[in-house]
């Protein structure tokens, strides 16, 4: 006899099996699962404006899944059960952007049979600036690019990682094209990043990091110390652009930063 879909014990069933579901996600188990899906599942992905059968889920999955087994996620509420349907939130959040961004993401998971029938996945962009004031942005139309937030947060994580290790921005010919090649994206992709998900564009990304190259080399360089000579070698091409990106990040022309910094 079939449960009724409203019972306590659809309820635990259901419960049983999304926790099975998240802990295969979890350790990277793409075969299981797969196994958990029906073979008539129907994943609607809202935020890319998509709708995948079993066919298409492998790849989905596996691009969504963490890189390394045991990786969390930063879930904003428990996994909640109403009869044969599970509700998930999770926060997925960006390095890179300016102030902290994050994707705010749900799941609706109905289970049928032991199996997931239904995904209905719904994700908004949210964006805290320095002053702490935060708002969902308006939904990026990404359907074209076919990127989830999961694998948003990897591009940025690529991206920084890039920047950290590699120091690209001391070239003043840095541009989009090289960066993304070198991340393993698209131009289209890593633009897409930069100006609709972390909020500023190729060149300010790039100056931020020239600056911050500079503000780090003041801190442990000697004084007296000749700044236009370290905003060269950081990859300004300009002292002009130079000035305006440090007045913006600190208020302060360069002396008088130097002046407070000595005083502390």
């Amino acid at each position: 006899m079939s449960l009724p879909d409203d019972g306590p014990e659809h309820t635990a069933a259901t419960g049983e099996t999304v926790l099975r579901y998240h802990l295969c996600w979890k350790r990277r188990d793409l075969d299981g699962v797969m196994a958990l899906y029906h073979p008539e599942i129907q994943y609607n992905d809202f935020f890319q404006n998509c709708t995948l059968g079993l066919s298409e889920l492998r790849d989905y999955v596996r691009l969504s899944m963490p890189r390394q087994a045991g990786e969390a996620l930063e879930h904003s509420d428990r996994i909640r059960v109403d009869g044969n349907t599970a509700f998930i939130q999770y926060q997925v959040t960006l390095r890179g952007g300016r102030g902290l961004v994050s994707f705010h993401a749900s799941e609706a998971i109905t289970v049928r049979g032991g199996l997931i029938w239904r995904v209905n996945e719904y994700a908004s962009l949210v964006r805290q600036k320095a002053d702490d004031s935060a708002g969902p942005s308006a939904r990026p139309s990404v359907s074209r690019l076919g990127l989830s937030p999961r694998q948003l947060s990897f591009m940025a994580d690529d991206l920084q990682d890039y920047f950290q290790r590699q120091q690209p921005y001391l070239d003043p010919e840095l541009d989009l094209q090289r960066v993304a090649t070198a991340c393993g994206y698209s131009r289209n992709q890593m633009s897409y990043l930069l100006n609709q998900v972390l909020g500023q564009s190729f060149y300010r990304y790039v100056n931020q990091a020239r600056l911050q190259h500079v503000l780090d080399a003041l801190e442990n360089t000697p004084q007296p110390v000749r700044i236009d000579e370290l905003a060269f070698a950081a990859g300004f091409n300009s002292l002009s652009a130079f000035y305006r990106c440090f007045r913006q990040r600190t208020g302060l022309s360069p002396k008088a930063w130097i002046k407070q910094t000595e005083s502390r």
